[in-house]
């Protein structure tokens, strides 16, 4: 198997060092990185300018573009050699719930799936950062694994691990998306008073037993299934009879 593996913290990043080590365990792997931390970028991806991907090692590249950007330049340019799976990560800190609209790392999964690959996006659901070697055995174990999950084309595998001692991980679940609430106020910066800073996430609003939430809080690895078709099927008749009113 040969595994391409991203993320949006950038090529330098202890959990992305960590997935490596842990998957070239099992499989050969091509890592394609932002040279900085391009966190919360979303599916962005440069278009205005062209992009040079720099070797820092054996294939270890690193380019100064968003994580959408890596791995679709991976996929659809300079690396010759075929790719089996995309996984990114090992993110820093948690993407649950609303996290996956913004995150960088599950951008980038979505991005793989969307040029046909099994991807999986995985994070150390934590902003302590002191067991991403659990997460890389968690995700080493997935992927062993992988070939034989039952799942549709258009699956994104989204992976979050509590950060434990793995002896410490009760089990995998797997979860949907819970949700937040409304994000914390922009701060004014206390020297400029004309800029701002984005305000932190708002805290767990839907995070009820069978949420990533609930997973995570109580030791287990969540596993949520997630799918690119944004369509909302069940309000698609009222809108439909909303526009016949409309002249």
């Amino acid at each position: 198997m040969r595994i391409l593996i991203s993320n949006d913290d950038g090529y330098q990043a202890k959990g992305i060092k960590q997935l490596t080590e842990s998957l070239s365990e099992i499989a050969e792997v091509i890592v394609v990185a932002p040279s900085e931390n391009k966190s919360a970028a979303s599916s962005s991806l440069t278009i205005g300018k062209p992009l040079k991907p720099v070797q820092i090692a054996d294939n270890i590249y690193a380019i100064d573009a968003t994580p959408s950007d890596c791995v679709h330049l991976a996929v659809c340019g300079f690396i010759r050699e075929s790719v089996d799976l995309v996984v990114t990560g090992i993110n820093f800190g948690a993407n649950l719930g609303d996290d996956v609209i913004y995150s960088g790392t599950v951008a980038g999964a979505i991005e793989g799936r969307f040029l046909g690959l099994p991807s999986i996006a995985i994070s150390l659901a934590s902003w302590d950062g002191k067991h991403f070697e659990t997460a890389g055995a968690i995700a080493k174990q997935l992927v062993a694994q992988i070939d034989k999950a039952p799942l549709s084309h258009n699956t994104i595998i989204n992976v979050n691990v509590p950060d434990v001692p793995l002896s410490e991980i009760k089990g995998i679940k797997s979860t949907r998306l819970g949700n937040r609430h409304m994000s914390e106020p922009s701060i004014q910066d206390k020297d400029d008073p004309s800029l701002y800073w984005i305000g932190e996430n708002g805290q767990e609003a839907d995070n009820g037993e069978g949420t990533d939430f609930h997973a995570v809080a109580n030791n287990y690895v969540s596993v949520t299934p997630l799918q690119i078709d944004l369509t909302k099927y069940s309000e698609m008749q009222q809108v439909s009879d909303w526009l016949k009113e409309i002249k």
